[in-house]
């Protein structure tokens, strides 16, 4: 491929996990837009999703990194989650040596999660993890919202990047890529929108947008997303392109009423949360809960106020810790809610659990005694963290209630359970088949993603819209559902 610039995708296009794209802009000089990790059914697919990156290699034995590292300048994340940023490791070890550009929460936040990366997919020597975390630090550049910076791409082409808030989680950004000066009309995007995109106005900059993972509006903590003013070409997710999410008020109502009615057997709740993100939303929330209704009981001879949220996960606790500190960057009522005197992530009814003996004593203790309370624990999709030994303890107590409140992506044990807990079936843990007597549900306005009405506002209030938008990290039917909403408002949908 001779032509640019153009589009590559290295993860993420076909699913919704190992987000990885590349922006081509001459031989020698190319960005890259998150470095994400495989989860799920997706780990055992080859990662190589541009025309030139297939390498053969059968899923088992291909590197986590397949595709040539030596012409890219820089990697720009859009936000830290795993799925995201997971590849990072080996990017560095296939000799990238570039800047990492980021927003400033999140240029705190990657090495907490790189961190833990590490240690759970690497290794746990403190002497490499602590040679790992310095050659991040000396690469991240953490960049405010709203501004233009230059990029090194040689002399071929002009490269400026902006961050414009997402709202997905902190310091989550979508990144709008400026292309100028074209001097000759090469570029197929699609081949015949892109020509005709660049025939109309050779000589004017080409914008690119890159959504990363976009928040639904009125999300807690953080700003809603802000459409940008122009787009000629759109990366879009489509996480959630099938489906609408309940709204704020009517999800915080499911969620007090799934716990009231969860405890009345005087059993546990158990909310699998990803450390960074979920956790603090859904800490948020039942503060609020807590603060409206702590008169009330939620079960018989349980007053809300007395209700104990158990959050073990270390890295969670730290994440916290790190959301606190980053006050500057929550949404105005976040704020107002500190100056009122309430703590919003670190309430008193909260319990964290940090060392692993206090974990094996608390699946313990509720596995013989059980107590009505909720624990809030890593991971997200259950495949790992300290949930899965909750889940294996109490997954067979019918007074056990689980509670999915993001998504579960195909072939993760959170999707099995979500799938078969309701029918009296079971999931495997770690190699063992664990009967599901608890009962499960589901509340989907928790998303931090945006719902398929979301996605197409974003392009609907663009003033000039893309020319053409291709749907990446999300399943097939949900690319195929806002790709068909999408047509009535743009040009060319690739998905």
């Amino acid at each position: 491929m001779s032509d640019f610039p153009f589009i590559l995708h290295h993860g993420g296009k076909e699913g919704v996990t190992g987000s990885c794209h590349e922006l081509r802009v001459s031989p020698d000089a190319g960005i890259l837009i998150d470095c994400g990790l495989f989860q799920g059914t997706e780990s055992q697919r080859s990662a190589a999703q541009g025309p030139e990156q297939s390498t053969g290699a059968s899923p088992e034995s291909r590197l986590p990194v397949d595709f040539p590292v030596e012409h890219i300048r820089a990697l720009v994340v859009t936000h830290v989650h795993i799925d995201h940023i997971g590849r990072i490791p080996y990017l560095l070890a296939a000799g990238f040596t570039g800047p990492i550009f980021c927003s400033e929460p999140s240029a705190i936040l990657l090495s907490l999660m790189l961190e833990d990366a590490f240690k759970v997919g690497i290794s746990r020597d403190r002497r490499l993890i602590e040679e790992f975390l310095g050659r991040i630090k000396k690469q991240t550049h953490a960049l405010p919202y709203g501004i233009w910076h230059r990029v090194d791409s040689g002399d071929k082409a002009k490269l400026d990047i902006k961050l414009k808030p997402a709202g997905h989680i902190l310091g989550s950004a979508y990144v709008e890529c400026r292309i100028r000066p074209l001097s000759r009309v090469n570029v197929p995007f699609s081949e015949t929108q892109g020509k005709d995109l660049m025939k109309k106005d050779a000589a004017r900059d080409l914008r690119i947008i890159f959504s990363g993972d976009l928040g639904a509006p009125y999300a807690p903590l953080l700003p809603a997303p802000k459409s940008p003013y122009r787009a000629d070409v759109l990366v879009l997710e489509s996480t959630y392109g099938d489906r609408l999410h309940e709204n704020r008020k009517a999800r915080r109502e499911r969620l007090l009423g799934v716990i009231e009615h969860a405890l009345v057997d005087r059993g546990a709740v158990l909310i699998p949360a990803f450390a960074l993100g979920r956790t603090q939303e859904l800490l948020y929330e039942l503060e609020e809960i807590i603060h409206r209704y702590r008169e009330h009981p939620a079960a018989k001879g349980v007053p809300w106020d007395d209700l104990e949220i158990i959050v073990d996960s270390p890295l969670a606790n730290r994440l916290t810790e790190a959301y606190r500190q980053l006050r500057p960057f929550w949404d105005a009522e976040a704020r107002k809610r500190v100056g009122s005197g309430r703590r919003p992530l670190g309430f008193e009814q909260m319990t964290v659990v940090e060392s692993h003996a206090d974990h094996e004593s608390a699946v313990l203790h509720l596995q013989k005694h059980g107590r009505p309370c909720i624990v809030i624990a890593a991971g997200g999709m259950c495949s790992g963290g300290r949930i899965v030994n909750y889940l294996k303890a109490l997954l067979g107590d019918p007074r056990t209630d689980v509670l999915f409140i993001g998504y579960q992506a195909r072939g993760t044990p959170g999707r099995a359970i979500q799938e078969f807990g309701p029918r009296g079936g079971y999931v495997v843990l770690e190699g063992r088949r664990y009967d599901i007597r608890a009962r499960i549900h589901t509340i989907g306005g928790y998303s931090a993603h945006a719902d398929k009405k979301n996605l197409v506002d974003f392009v609907r209030r663009m003033r000039y819209k893309p020319a053409e938008i291709r749907l990446v990290h999300g399943e097939p039917e949900a690319r195929m559902a806002l790709g068909e909403a999408l047509e009535k408002i743009s040009g060319s949908i690739l998905i």
